[in-house]
């Protein structure tokens, strides 16, 4: 691996921590310490499986992924999406099995670090082990938000709600500017994170757009009024927990 792509891995983890805890020039070398496994995943494919007992963590690099568990008759309902900085099965650290999936939702590259080196690291680090705690608190909080987007906004709320999380997330890594990021996921997986069919998904969508709050070209997302599209979803970032003044 060379070193442009070291660096790559770290940063992105670093960025993503940053935006929610303070870390010491000493925790910032012990993440550019950690063994890293690069793999590359395509769209539709599981990265673990309800069932597994993973010895190692991955960290979203590149592309999306998503959480999510099957009902009885075979539908899917997503928990939550991970987008780059992310670490979506961290609690393996301390869960010996996984109770749910977590699958790309578009080609990905992913960088797996196994538990030994995480846990030597986070015993070494105290202020690391906070961080990354910290992060599994507010995936915790992300769920519980869901929850509430999902039991109780209606369709047109529940998708401005979404748009806006993932807005600020993929902000406080980077990875938005002038209010625009790429958004790959079909309306399929929208609809399968908010309860709702694809037609209802394309026409909540063209009711966004026809209201001047967004609008796409291709994969790319534009918002065209933070300020109505936040009214519309009743978002409130502070279940995100940034504390990165930057990043919120």
């Amino acid at each position: 691996m060379d070193e442009t792509s070291l660096h790559q891995e770290r940063n992105r983890l670093i960025r993503k921590l940053e935006s929610i805890a303070d870390l010491s020039d000493e925790e910032r070398r012990a993440i550019f310490g950690l063994p890293m496994t690069v793999r590359t995943f395509a769209t539709d494919k599981d990265i673990v499986r309800e069932g597994d007992r993973p010895s190692e963590c991955f960290l979203v690099v590149e592309g999306f992924a998503g959480s999510y568990k099957h009902s009885g008759d075979g539908k899917r309902q997503f928990m939550s999406f991970y987008t780059p900085g992310d670490i979506p099965d961290l609690q393996s650290l301390h869960l010996d099995v996984m109770d749910h999936n977590i699958s790309t939702l578009v080609p990905s590259k992913l960088a797996f670090i196994p538990h030994a080196a995480l846990h030597e690291a986070t015993r070494r680090y105290p202020g690391l082990a906070a961080a990354l705690w910290r992060d599994t608190l507010i995936d915790a909080a992300i769920f519980r938000e869901w929850i509430v987007n999902v039991g109780r906004r209606p369709a047109y709320a529940r998708m401005a709600h979404l748009l806006c999380e993932l807005a600020v997330k993929l902000k406080a890594v980077g990875l938005m500017a002038d209010w625009t990021f790429e958004l790959p996921l079909t309306q399929t997986e929208l609809g399968d994170a908010m309860g709702l069919s694809t037609v209802h998904v394309n026409r909540t969508v063209q009711e966004l757009r026809a209201h001047g709050l967004i609008r796409s070209e291709g994969r790319t997302l534009i918002i065209e009024d933070w300020g109505a599209l936040k009214k519309a979803g009743e978002f409130d970032p502070t279940y995100l927990h940034l504390t990165n003044r930057r990043a919120a």
